[in-house]
C-alpha cells in the first residue's frame, strides 16, 4: 500500500526538499492550491460563486513550533475574512482551520489553540459566515471536539469534521447530530495505527454509509466530504430516505478534484461547497491528496519526470 509510505514521507524534511525541487512539483501542486497569497484566491471564491458553488477556505501550514507562528496563522485568517467582507457571500464562503496551525501542539497547546481561534470564529461570525475545525490526527481530536464545544456556546454554527477510518466516529457521530450542528464526514487522510482505525477501504467505506445515514437522520446539518460517486449515491439516497430536503445537507470535493461533478450536484440543485487551499506552506495538505487516491499519485509521478 503506497497510501501510508506517501504519508510518512508527509514528515520527512529529506522528501520535503525533493519534492519541493523536482522539475514537475509545481504543475501538479498548482491543481490543488488555488494560490499562495489572499490576493490569489479572492477571484477563485468570486469565480465559484458565479458558478453556482460554495467554498471553505484553507490557509495550509501544520508545522508550528513556535507561538509566533500560531499567532501568524490567527492573523492570516483574520486578513481573509477581512476580504471576504468585501465580497458579502455570507456562509457561501467559509474557513477550515487545523487546530495544529493555532498551537495546538505546542506548550499548553490546548488553551493556546483556543485563545487563537477564537478571534478568527468571532470575526468569521461578524460577517455572517462560519468557521469548521479540521479533523487531523486521533490523538488530537479529544482536544478537537472540546475546543468545539467551547466555541459553539458563543458561536453555535461552528462545524467539525469526523473521518469514518476512526473506530471511534460512529459514537462520536451519534453525540454530534443535534439540532444547529454541522458535521463534514471524510474517510480520513492521516496514517493511524490498527489499534484504532480500519485498514481495509471496503471497512472505511461501510464505515462512512453509516455515519452518514447516522448524521441524515439527525438533527444536525450534514457535510458529505468524498469524491467517490457511489458513496454520493448513497448520500443522496440517504438524505430522501431522511426526508430531508436538498438544502438541508452539502457536498464537499476539494479545489482541483472532479470539477465537472462540482457544476453538476451545484445544477441538480445540491448545495457544492469547493475546499480551496492556498498558501506557502502546501507540502503537507499535498502529500496527503496523492495519499488519497492513486490516480493523483500516477498524476504527480509522471510531471515530475518532465523536464523544465
Amino acid at each position: 500500500m503506497l497510501g501510508p509510505v506517501i504519508l510518512a514521507a508527509s514528515r520527512s524534511d529529506k522528501m520535503r526538499r525533493f519534492i519541493s525541487a523536482a522539475p514537475g512539483t509545481k504543475q501538479v501542486v498548482d491543481r490543488f492550491i488555488a494560490g499562495e497569497t489572499v490576493d490569489q484566491v479572492v477571484p477563485i471564491v468570486e469565480d465559484a460563486a458565479d458558478k453556482g458553488l460554495e467554498v471553505t477556505l484553507d490557509v495550509v501550514g501544520e508545522d508550528i513550533t513556535t507561538p509566533a507562528q500560531a499567532e501568524a496563522a490567527r492573523d492570516a485568517y483574520l486578513e481573509l475574512i477581512e476580504r471576504l467582507s468585501a465580497l458579502d457571500l455570507g456562509t457561501r464562503a467559509e474557513m477550515s482551520v487545523k487546530l495544529s496551525m493555532f498551537g495546538q501542539a505546542l506548550e499548553g497547546g490546548h488553551e493556546l489553540a483556543l485563545a487563537n481561534v477564537r478571534p478568527v470564529v468571532e470575526a468569521a461570525a461578524a460577517i455572517g459566515t462560519t468557521v469548521t475545525l479540521d479533523a487531523e490526527d486521533h490523538t488530537t481530536l479529544d482536544s478537537m471536539f472540546a475546543i468545539h464545544e467551547e466555541l459553539r456556546k458563543d458561536f453555535p454554527q461552528t462545524g467539525c469534521v469526523i473521518q469514518s477510518y476512526l473506530f471511534r466516529t460512529e459514537d462520536d457521530a451519534r453525540r454530534l447530530a443535534e439540532a444547529g450542528s454541522r458535521v463534514r464526514i471524510v474517510k480520513g487522510a492521516y496514517k493511524e495505527p490498527a489499534s484504532v482505525a480500519y485498514q481495509d477501504k471496503a471497512e472505511i467505506d461501510k464505515a462512512y454509509v453509516r455515519i452518514t445515514r447516522i448524521l441524515m437522520e439527525g438533527e444536525g446539518y450534514p457535510m458529505i466530504g468524498s469524491h467517490d460517486p457511489r458513496l454520493i449515491a448513497i448520500a443522496q439516497e440517504l438524505g430522501r430516505q431522511a426526508g430531508r430536503k436538498l438544502d438541508e445537507y452539502e457536498f464537499q470535493m476539494l479545489y482541483g478534484i472532479r470539477s465537472d461533478e462540482h457544476i453538476r450536484l451545484a445544477a441538480e440543485g445540491h448545495r457544492m461547497r469547493v475546499y480551496t487551499a492556498y498558501g506557502t506552506d502546501w507540502y503537507g495538505y499535498f502529500m496527503r491528496r496523492l495519499a488519497e487516491k492513486p490516480a493523483n499519485l500516477l498524476f504527480f509521478g509522471r510531471s515530475i519526470l518532465t523536464k523544465g
